[in-house]
């Protein structure tokens, strides 16, 4: 996690992104916010490419059993039945 963070709502990063923007890209995280409820996070780039790393990182780690949680995945998706 990013330790500074912003928070905006929904309605604030909409009038205001080039702001938003500027923070993100200076290195922190914005946390937007509607109806007081977090809907998404906007985080630096180098932050998002750490985290898919790592978070595939265990996927790889633990491959022999990919295939079945692919496919379970798959049918609780397209609510598939057997």
């Amino acid at each position: 996690m990013i330790k500074d963070t912003a928070v905006a709502t929904a309605t604030e990063m909409q009038n205001n992104f080039g702001r938003y923007l500027a923070i993100v890209q200076s290195g922190k995280e914005v946390i937007v916010t509607k109806n007081g409820k977090e809907v998404g996070r906007f985080v630096p780039r180098e932050s998002a490419v750490s985290y898919l790393t790592d978070s595939l990182t265990g996927v790889l780690n633990h491959q022999e059993g990919l295939d079945e949680a692919r496919e379970e995945g798959l049918k609780a998706k397209y609510e598939i039945v057997d």
